[in-house]
C-alpha cells in the first residue's frame, strides 16, 4: 500500500513550470508521478482561485504546519538531535524551548516525555537522562553554627537591595562541593545568567579556595560587582578575595540556604555528575571542564532559552566597549 507523501518545494516549483506550459492537471500529475487528486487538492488549496506559484504555494504549506494542532512524524534527525541534548543533560524543556527560539517549532516538551517514555517501554535508558526531584534538605531547628566565626564577616543583611533584584550582571554566588576524601570543587555562580565556574582544590583550606575563586572570576572581573558566599570556614579569607577582584564580599545567615538559591541548585545539578561520595581526587580537571561547560550550554528558560556563556559573554564585551 503506497502512504501519501507531502509534496516538496522543488515538485511546486515543477507544478508552475508546467501550468505555464499548459499543461492540464492529469498531466502534471503523471510527469511527477502523482495521483491527479493530489495536484486537483493542492491547486485548490495554496491557488486558493488566483493563479498558482510555488513560492507562495510553499508558505502557506508552512504557515499551516507551524500553527497546526496535530502530531508531527519526527524525522530521524530530529530525533536523534532530540536524544543527543538528553544525553547532554537538557530538560525537555529546554529542548522545545531552544528549538522555538532558533525557528523551529518542531517540538514540544510533552512530545519529548511521551518519546522518553516510549523509549523506556522498549528497554531503552533515555529515562536515565531525566533530571529527578532531589531530596529535600531537612530543618534544623535551633541548631547553632558550630563552624566558628569569619573575622570582619559583612551579613546578607548589609548587600545593596540591587542585588536581590537581579537586575543587572555581576552579582556571584559561593560554596563548596564536598567528596569523600580532602579534595573538593568550590563553585561559583552569576545570580543573573546562572554561568558556573567551577574550580578543583586538593584541600579546604582558606588560602587554596582563596585562590580558586580568585582564578575562577579573574575572567569575568569587570563583572563581578559582589560575591555571596557560604559561611564555611574555606572562606575565611573573604579580604583578601574583596581586595584582589575589588569588589564587596558578603556572607548568607547560617543554615539559611535559598540565600544562595542560584548556587544552591546549580550544585544539585553539579551532583548528578558527581555524587556524594566522589572523591574528587581521582577526577580529572578535563572531567570538571566538560561538566562546566555542559552547564553553561544549557539554554535557560528566564534567558529566553539563550545559554549562560552566551549571555554573559556578550555582557563581557558591552562592558569592556563602553
Amino acid at each position: 500500500m503506497r502512504h501519501y507523501r507531502q509534496l516538496t518545494q522543488e515538485e511546486r516549483y515543477q507544478i508552475t513550470a508546467l501550468l505555464g506550459l499548459g499543461y492540464s492537471q492529469a498531466a502534471i500529475a503523471q510527469r511527477l508521478g502523482r495521483s491527479p487528486s493530489t495536484i486537483s487538492r493542492e491547486l485548490a488549496r495554496n491557488g486558493q482561485g488566483g493563479p498558482y506559484e510555488a513560492a507562495v504555494a510553499q508558505k502557506r504549506t508552512q504557515v499551516r504546519r507551524s500553527t497546526a494542532a496535530k502530531h508531527h512524524k519526527r524525522i530521524p534527525a530530529l530525533i536523534a538531535w532530540v536524544e543527543a541534548r538528553l544525553r547532554d543533560g537538557w530538560s525537555p524543556e529546554q529542548i522545545a524551548g531552544s528549538a522555538r527560539a532558533a525557528g523551529h517549532p518542531l517540538v514540544s516538551h510533552e512530545w519529548i516525555y511521551r518519546h522518553v517514555a516510549r523509549d523506556q517501554a522498549a528497554g531503552g535508558s533515555l529515562v536515565t537522562c531525566l533530571r529527578h526531584r532531589r531530596k529535600r534538605y531537612r530543618k534544623r531547628y535551633g541548631s547553632a553554627d558550630r563552624r566558628g566565626r569569619i573575622v570582619n564577616r559583612v551579613g546578607i543583611e548589609e548587600r545593596p537591595k540591587i542585588i536581590d533584584q537581579r537586575r543587572r550582571y555581576g552579582d556571584w554566588e559561593g560554596d563548596t562541593v564536598l567528596g569523600s576524601g580532602s579534595a573538593a570543587l568550590v563553585t561559583l555562580v552569576e545570580r543573573k545568567s546562572g554561568l558556573v565556574e567551577i574550580r578543583k582544590v586538593v584541600r579546604r583550606t582558606a588560602e587554596a579556595t582563596r585562590e580558586a575563586v580568585i582564578d575562577a572570576l579573574r575572567h569575568w572581573q569587570p563583572l563581578v560587582k559582589s560575591i555571596i558566599f557560604d559561611n564555611g570556614k574555606e572562606f575565611a579569607a573573604h579580604e583578601q578575595v574583596t581586595a584582589k577582584l575589588e569588589c564587596p564580599v558578603y556572607f548568607a545567615r547560617p543554615y539559611h540556604s535559598w540565600e544562595r538559591g542560584t548556587n544552591e541548585n546549580t550544585n544539585g545539578l553539579i551532583r548528578e555528575y558527581f555524587p556524594k561520595g566522589t572523591d574528587f581526587a581521582q577526577v580529572s580537571e578535563e572531567q570538571i571542564q566538560e561538566v562546566e561547560d555542559r552547564l553553561n550550554l544549557r539554554p535557560r528558560k528566564r534567558l529566553g532559552y539563550r545559554a549562560p556563556i552566551e549571555v554573559l559573554v556578550g555582557s563581557l564585551q558591552r562592558q569592556r566597549a563602553a
